[in-house]
């Protein structure tokens, strides 16, 4: 394939992806504030705030206010709060909206429910054991879009294995299918990369992936999002467009070839 079709920006975001499974790129600050704001609203009608907290320390410092046995039921009630505002996943689109079109395409299908991911410091009841999304029935031909709402480094972020070393576990992995999540994690620990993306950045990466997360080390909470979009037409997995996804951006073309019938003609006879 020729790379004279892409132009410069275009081509490193592809190249970086290709090499790596992942990248990051800027988000508009008014959009990302938005989303903030939405979320810091939604959270005074759940939680118990003083008056002088600002959003800032709001995000940073939730658990000050939210013991852990009520994270869950904060977390819930706010992706209740996200999944019944129709702008916030157009929303959600427009920041990720051109690395998706030099990734996956410009006529794509968006996760039809969102999520919301809280961790806070020391707490083990949000941890995501390294995996793959596409060994529970993702489609390989999904992206992920992380979006971190708030500054994720060391253990307040996530960890993936980029796709050459994936590629050579994935190779052998008769080496590791009978380890258990932890001694996985410590067998392939050198080779991991923790993302270190501060707020107003979003990352993309590929969901076959081994990727996952640990205690948050660190004195704040992390708040994250992670969406998932793919191509319209590819193939789906067990996560079926209707379902699981829906189609976002579908293009005049496909829409004629989607209605197009063959003519049929009847009889034949004279009359």
């Amino acid at each position: 394939m020729s790379d004279s079709f892409f132009d410069a920006d275009e081509k490193a975001c592809i190249d970086a992806y290709l090499a790596d499974g992942y990248v990051a790129f800027d988000l508009a600050p008014t959009l990302l504030g938005g989303l903030r704001r939405r979320l810091f609203e939604a959270a005074r009608a759940l939680i118990s705030l003083p008056d002088d907290v600002t959003e800032p320390v709001f995000f940073d410092q939730i658990h000050q206010w939210v013991p852990v046995p009520e994270l869950n039921r904060v977390r819930l009630g706010l992706i209740q709060a996200l999944n019944r505002d129709p702008s916030v996943r157009p929303l959600l689109y427009r920041m990720a909206k051109q690395p998706l079109a030099w990734i996956v395409g410009n006529e794509l299908a968006m996760q039809r429910s969102l999520n919301l991911s809280i961790q806070f410091p020391g707490d083990a009841s949000s941890l995501l054991p390294l995996h793959a999304d596409v060994w529970s029935g993702n489609s390989p031909y999904e992206v992920v879009f992380w979006l971190p709402l708030v500054d994720c480094y060391a253990t307040k972020s996530m960890y993936v294995l980029p796709k050459p070393q994936t590629d050579a576990v994935l190779a052998e992995f008769e080496r590791y299918a009978a380890l258990s999540a932890e001694a996985f994690f410590r067998a392939i620990e050198k080779d991991l990369v923790w993302m270190d993306v501060p707020m107003g950045r979003g990352l993309i990466f590929w969901h076959g992936l081994i990727h996952g997360n640990r205690i948050n080390g660190e004195a704040d909470t992390r708040w994250s999002m992670n969406t998932r979009f793919k191509g319209l037409l590819s193939p789906y997995g067990t996560k079926e467009l209707g379902e699981s996804f829906l189609p976002i951006t579908l293009r005049p073309a496909t829409r004629f070839g989607y209605a197009y019938r063959e003519p049929s003609v009847r009889g034949g006879g004279d009359s």
